[in-house]
């Protein structure tokens, strides 16, 4: 069995000359066979690849499988390199480090002895510049590299975390827009009761930093941060009570979860909401220990069993974390436009044998109570799709929370909250990933929900009914 991750200088190797191999790598299949031949691919890796219909794609999808490939694929690529006539790539990576300091991207930090000396040397740089630069300026060239996180031999390849960063729009902080009183009125009688305040509590755990020890192979999630924050504040503006929790074990996010739903106060209020925050895998994210908290323990510890207060009232759960490890490249649009304008039922018969017991009850004058189904009133919002990696900002966190932070701002007035994720799904579609040169140039997400709500969910935000 493969070792799992090359070593950190052959993937810093990679990382730092990565837009220069995207403009001039020939994948073609004696490249592909050579990598084969040395087990660095597998067949479905090599098919793959030779799928893509561009050699910009095959340079993207084969530079986004090397790192994951073992100890040995950096050797074995150099040798495909030059058995392929490629000596100049081969060159360009083999070149000392040192050499290579002003190609550093501004949000990468250089690691290893030489950093600091490299980051001083690169600060002298920009202090010495005539051209005064600005990170919010459109078409920002400096961009971060990807956030890929390597899987340890111990772990499976099923397991593995990736979440991409990227520079895109800032989050707005646009002022809750408020409910009016005609609107309440016409909409409250079809829709959750939503009148208590404080609307009830929120709980977000964040984890941005990582165990490096007990996880070496999780980065950490620059940007995740701003994320935490921002959902304080929305929520805080929507009358919600909230806890933000950074940087917490797997055990120590299942404390977290436990205590919240344990509180009394629940029963006084009309709703909840639970983000997370962290690196993951599909049905799970990590803890900062490196191990797995499983998403369908969370959605159990607030069904209508254990979370009785809760009964009958929706529960939102947001949850921003990768999938799985694909990486969306999108496809073309067939009579579309040029490009985005992206800133970036069955009937079960089980069951079926109480019928005589319910009847024989109702004849002896016993009126059962009104059951529920075990799971019922949630939705959940989830940053990507089942087997794709998520995206974030270095610098103003990742696309979904943004996106959700922008139209409970501007929508909740008025929208209910499936629709609101109709539209964080049309928004979070429009986007493209802007970073030239680099495997993820123009990549895409898409963001999805599920939903076990009974009726429409407003927040009817800054409204308080007058009994």
């Amino acid at each position: 069995m493969m070792k799992c991750g090359m070593s950190d200088r052959d993937r810093q190797a990679l990382k730092r000359r990565s837009a220069d191999l995207c403009k001039q790598l020939v994948v073609d299949e004696l490249l592909v066979q050579s990598l084969q031949a040395d087990s660095i691919l597998t067949d479905g890796m090599a098919d793959s690849i030779l799928a893509e219909q561009t050699l910009q794609k095959r340079s993207w999808r084969l530079l986004f499988l090397l790192p994951k490939r073992g100890p040995r694929a950096f050797s074995s690529f150099i040798s495909a390199l030059n058995e392929t006539e490629q000596q100049h790539l081969s060159d360009l990576l083999t070149q000392s480090p040192e050499r290579d300091v002003d190609n550093l991207h501004p949000e990468e930090e250089p690691e290893g002895k030489s950093g600091r000396l490299v980051m001083e040397r690169r600060e002298k740089k920009r202090e010495t510049s005539s051209v005064e630069e600005s990170s919010e300026r459109s078409g920002d060239s400096s961009l971060p590299l990807p956030i890929q996180e390597e899987v340890s031999a111990k772990r499976q390849r099923t397991q593995e975390s990736m979440e991409f960063s990227l520079d895109a729009d800032s989050p707005i902080n646009t002022p809750v827009l408020p409910c009016t009183p005609d609107f309440y009125l016409s909409h409250c009688q079809q829709s959750y009761r939503m009148s208590s305040s404080p609307r009830g509590f929120a709980l977000v755990i964040s984890n941005v930093t990582f165990d490096s020890h007990a996880a070496p192979d999780l980065d950490p999630r620059k940007g995740g941060e701003v994320d935490d924050e921002v959902l304080r504040k929305v929520f805080t503006e929507l009358d919600y009570v909230v806890a933000v929790h950074r940087d917490k074990t797997a055990q120590g996010m299942r404390s977290c979860i436990e205590n919240f739903c344990r509180r009394p106060e629940h029963q006084t209020v009309d709703s909840c909401v639970v983000c997370l925050l962290s690196h993951g895998v599909d049905g799970a994210v990590y803890g900062t220990d490196g191990q797995l908290l499983q998403l369908d323990w969370v959605f159990q510890s607030f069904d209508n069993a254990h979370c009785p207060l809760l009964q009958n009232k929706p529960k939102m759960f947001f949850i921003q974390a990768c999938r799985g490890e694909e990486m969306d490249c999108g496809v073309e649009q067939m009579d579309g436009p040029v490009r985005t304008g992206s800133p970036s039922c069955e009937q079960r018969d089980a069951g079926r044998e109480g019928q005589g017991e319910s009847r024989q009850r109702g004849d002896l004058g016993i009126k059962p109570r009104i059951k529920l189904p075990q799971r019922s009133d949630m939705i959940c919002g989830f940053a990507s799709l089942k087997g794709t990696a998520a995206m974030r900002n270095t610098k103003r966190g990742s696309w979904f929370i943004q996106e959700l932070n922008s139209a409970l701002r501007l929508r909740s007035r008025d929208t209910h909250l499936a629709d609101i994720l109709v539209q964080v799904n049309a928004r979070i579609k429009e986007r493209e990933g802007y970073a030239p040169g680099t495997a993820h140039h123009r990549c895409k997400e898409m963001s999805e929900f599920t939903s076990s709500l009974c009726k429409d969910l407003y927040l009817f935000p800054k409204h308080q009914p007058q009994y």
